[in-house]
């Protein structure tokens, strides 16, 4: 593939998407047992080669959209929570879709948590066809799992912390994991605590994590690192970061054991076979 066409592939994705504590005790329901064909749609760490991560400069003159290949997904940071992913057949899903930052597409699928105002909205757009929010009441967990086209989308319930900090919210989180062109994308949503060896096998082997990194108004730190080193995923992207102090200080941790790469613009096109032998983290701009 050319350098041109490469150039255009990442253009149009970013274009469309407008560029625009300590760890709580659990306390929530045994998780479900996880599906068969999440185990096999989901095997980890499979890649035989070094990632080939895609990007080009901004050109107003290359106004085109390319298509993906069958394995590949595109994801575009928008901002804070909020990624674009878009699946071999066009399905785009827009993750903690809210009032403040959006992409300038209209998704087919959205997901949310309500932790934050920035991370859920009661006025979506009533041409979205598939809104999931990730919480259902203290009494019961949000329990998702749908299909549409070429794309999966589950969740898996966690607890939150209450805006005072001081109680626990039941279920009021939801990881949830795209499975999209044999590759698992987990989105962690506002995580609060740790996970629970059931929420670990519930998830199952991912490929692809999108952390929260601000270390304060959600997990901190060591928590998250503790998250990452259990989850095992090969690709990490970090998000919700408010600033360039508190994404630095996570990559100065990060960097002891793993590779960093950062890239030019928020966009890239990854498959099975360009995920890293050694797990890296991406950096795309954004906030």
């Amino acid at each position: 593939m050319g350098s041109t066409t490469l150039r255009i592939a990442l253009l149009a994705a970013g274009l469309a998407a407008g560029f625009s504590g300590q760890a709580l005790a659990q306390g929530a329901s045994p998780a479900q047992p996880a599906k068969p064909e999440m185990r096999e749609n989901c095997p980890g760490l499979v890649a035989s080669r070094s990632p080939v991560f895609r990007r080009a400069s901004f050109d107003p003159a290359l106004l085109q959209l390319a298509a993906l290949a069958a394995d590949q997904v595109r994801i575009t940071f928008v901002g804070h929570a909020t990624f674009l992913l878009e699946s071999p057949q066009l399905v785009r899903i827009a993750t903690d879709y809210n009032d403040y930052i959006r992409p300038n597409v209209l998704p087919d699928i959205i997901t949310m948590n309500h932790a934050h105002s920035t991370h859920y909205t009661d006025r979506p757009d009533p041409r979205i066809p598939h809104v999931l929010r990730g919480w259902a009441g203290q009494e019961r967990p949000a329990r998702i799992d749908m299909t549409f086209k070429d794309v999966r989308v589950r969740n898996v319930p966690t607890n939150i912390r209450t805006w005072g900090g001081g109680e626990t919210e039941r279920h009021g989180n939801s990881i949830f994991i795209f499975e999209i062109a044999n590759l698992c994308i987990a989105h962690l949503g506002h995580l609060h605590h740790t996970l629970t060896q059931a929420q670990l096998d519930e998830m199952g082997r991912v490929d692809v994590v999108m952390v929260p990194v601000d270390g304060s108004y959600t997990l901190d730190l060591d928590g998250m690192i503790e998250v990452l080193h259990a989850l095992k995923a090969p690709l990490l992207i970090p998000m919700h970061y408010f600033s360039g102090h508190s994404l630095d200080r996570f990559l100065t941790r990060m960097r002891q054991e793993w590779e960093i790469e950062v890239l030019e613009i928020p966009s890239t096109v990854i498959s099975k076979t360009t995920l890293p032998i050694k797990p890296k983290i991406l950096v795309m701009p954004g906030r």
